[in-house]
């Protein structure tokens, strides 16, 4: 009996692989044909697992690969370039790095720019969780040669789109819905990410907290197992010195929970001011009437000018924040202009904090200005830097036995929880890096202070706020949400009447004669939008034949309770039906009539909509 099964298995494949090359219009590999087979015998769960696995190798081993060819390329440039004086150093390879990925976006990937988590939960909300496939690859080469060559950005923002869009590309090459296409986005972001620190747990919270916020959904072991995959490879393959590790720190006491809690709110201040001088950076190069390549160049400038008089916000910078964690922190100032005065205590204030507050400007210039990267690393950097400042002020202000290592390492968690706005991957990711979890109790007291401010401040993410406040991202709101998935253009009924507001209301009658619909639009000459009438409106005059040629339309029309414009999102709409009563009202697109949109047409799709994904 089981060998007929096994024989009936292999005439099925070989059958399915037969009727795949007849009618597949595409050229298809060997492996493909395989996995179309496996998805159609497996079962939806079990394919998943297969998928989750496969997919966490991949998006894994670019995320390994990425790091290894940052860590080489500065190998490189610190290690087999020799220049006269460091100056020289710090002030060409930043502006190499962001001039450089400028060229190749414009010249390779055709000025396809988009990047950042932003890029990724756009795709989740508003194109079905399609990541272009050209995303499988730019976002590497481009952040690879921006911070690679210095510029002052993360590795991680890059890693987890380069995952998403492999996560993504793999569920739509074998035909998976929209659920399962974004479980495993997810779960390429997830390995990624678990890969770039060999911390798992904290990729997960990230898929949870990040990109999947708003999404219905109860398959998580392809999650799991896509981070366990990343952080083996990550385990295997990179050494220490890629990775963001700590080992130094000291045993948690119970009395230095007030320093825990001023850090806390110190690191909700200090995200603040990230994000918002991020914001206006980021705003203000927009704003500039230059080309990308201007741009570049003048940002390239700035952020060297930066790491020549700081050189510590040279590339991601974990390096100069272990020294601090592994009390070295003399090294830091070995190569900047601080070297020349005698160090003291007070020297260290002033560089941290200096560090602390021009870290967000480099940043900011090296990714709007046109580099490659995230804010990851930067707020884990800052977090750093402001933990040791914070420190040092304390030791300065008189109190005794200050936690400096441990303060440095909770202050990376404080400062990324205010930034990204995900207490819980802060957490968990400072905890697996420096072995730490006896330093759970002071990592959630700073976290949890940080984020609860921060929300204080505005309850979504500024970096995130432009595009929620459209409706391109999905948001905790799960009835809007499914709204903001709807199409406005798709919900037009365009096959509508019209007519002139010079017309009688004989020829008003024998168009309603002709037609079905309870409104009509009124438009003049040129096409504009002048009004509209309603059965309603002239059910009292319809059996008055000698009011039939003494009424025109202009005499009968009114004003619409509201106009849509066709470039509206959905839940404004149903928002604008809610404020003026109505059940239908015009479209229109440079005020001409386009047709007319429903309410009971959106809550029918609605529903279909909210059946399908929840």
């Amino acid at each position: 009996m089981s060998q007929f099964k096994t024989v009936k298995k292999y005439h099925s494949f070989f059958k399915f692989k037969r009727d795949f090359e007849r009618y597949s219009l595409r050229k298809v590999r060997s492996y493909e044909i395989i996995f179309h087979w496996l998805h159609k015998v497996l079962t939806r769960s079990q394919f998943l697992i297969l998928s989750g696995i496969l997919v966490g190798f991949v998006a894994g081993m670019a995320g390994v690969l990425l790091k290894v060819l940052v860590h080489y390329i500065h190998y490189f440039i610190t290690h087999k370039v020799h220049f006269s004086t460091q100056v020289i150093f710090y002030a060409l390879f930043p502006f190499l790095g962001i001039v450089l990925t400028t060229i190749l976006v414009i010249w390779v990937f055709k000025g396809q720019s988009r990047k950042g988590i932003g890029l990724i939960l756009h795709e989740i909300a508003q194109n079905s969780s399609l990541i272009p496939p050209v995303k499988m690859y730019s976002q590497i080469m481009q952040s690879a040669i921006t911070i690679g060559l210095g510029g002052s950005a993360g590795l991680e923002s890059p890693i987890a789109v380069t995952g998403a869009a492999i996560g993504s590309n793999y569920a739509h090459n074998y035909n998976l819905g929209y659920k399962e296409r974004t479980l495993l986005l997810a779960a390429g972001a997830t390995a990624g990410i678990a890969a770039a620190f060999n911390a798992p747990i904290a990729g997960v919270m990230f898929a949870f907290e990040i990109l999947l916020t708003g999404v219905v959904f109860s398959d998580f072991i392809p999650l799991i197992l896509a981070a366990v995959c990343g952080s083996l490879l990550s385990k295997i393959i990179l050494q220490e010195e890629v990775l963001f590790h700590f080992e130094t720190r000291q045993a948690f006491n119970y009395h230095n929970v007030p320093f825990y809690i001023g850090l806390g709110l110190l690191s909700a201040l200090y995200a603040r001011y990230f994000i918002v001088v991020s914001g206006r950076i980021e705003h203000f190069i927009a704003g500039l009437k230059w080309s990308a390549l201007r741009k570049a160049i003048i940002a390239g400038v700035i952020v060297s000018i930066l790491c020549v008089l700081m050189p510590p916000l040279f590339g991601e910078g974990y390096t100069s924040v272990k020294l601090l964690a592994g009390g070295h922190s003399d090294e830091i100032i070995q190569n900047s202009f601080f070297r020349y005065i005698p160090t003291q205590s007070w020297i260290l204030l002033l560089f941290t904090g200096c560090i602390c507050l021009l870290k967000v400007f480099a940043t900011a210039f090296t990714i709007h200005g046109g580099g490659n990267g995230g804010n990851f690393a930067p707020s884990l950097f800052a977090g750093g830097f402001l933990g040791y400042f914070f420190a040092l002020l304390c030791s300065h202000l008189g109190f005794d036995n200050v936690p400096f290592t441990n303060l440095v390492i909770v202050g990376m968690a404080g400062v990324m929880s205010g930034v990204l706005y995900a207490p819980l991957t802060a957490i968990f990711l400072i905890a697996e890096s420096s072995s730490g979890y006896d330093l759970f109790i002071p990592l959630m007291i700073v976290s949890t202070t940080s984020f609860l401010l921060a929300k204080w401040f505005s309850p979504i993410s500024p970096e995130l706020k432009h595009l929620a406040d459209k409706g391109k991202i999905f948001t905790k709101a799960h009835d809007k949400n499914i709204l903001s998935m709807l199409k406005l253009e798709e919900l037009v009924e365009k096959n509508i009447q019209r007519i002139s507001p010079d017309e009688t209301l004989r020829q008003l009658i024998e168009l309603v004669k002709e037609g079905n619909r309870n409104m009509i639009g009124v438009v003049g000459v040129d096409g504009n939008l002048d009004g509209v009438i309603t059965l309603d409106d002239i059910r009292p005059i319809m059996f008055s034949p000698d009011l039939y040629d003494t009424l025109t339309v202009r005499q009968l029309m009114k004003p619409p309770l509201a106009v849509i414009d066709i470039n509206d999102n959905v839940v404004d709409v149903v928002n604008k039906f809610d404020e003026v009563h109505a059940w239908n009202l015009p479209v229109i697109e440079e005020n001409k009539l386009v047709g007319f949109v429903s309410k009971s047409g959106i809550l029918n799709q609605y529903r279909l909509l909210l059946q399908e994904y929840s």
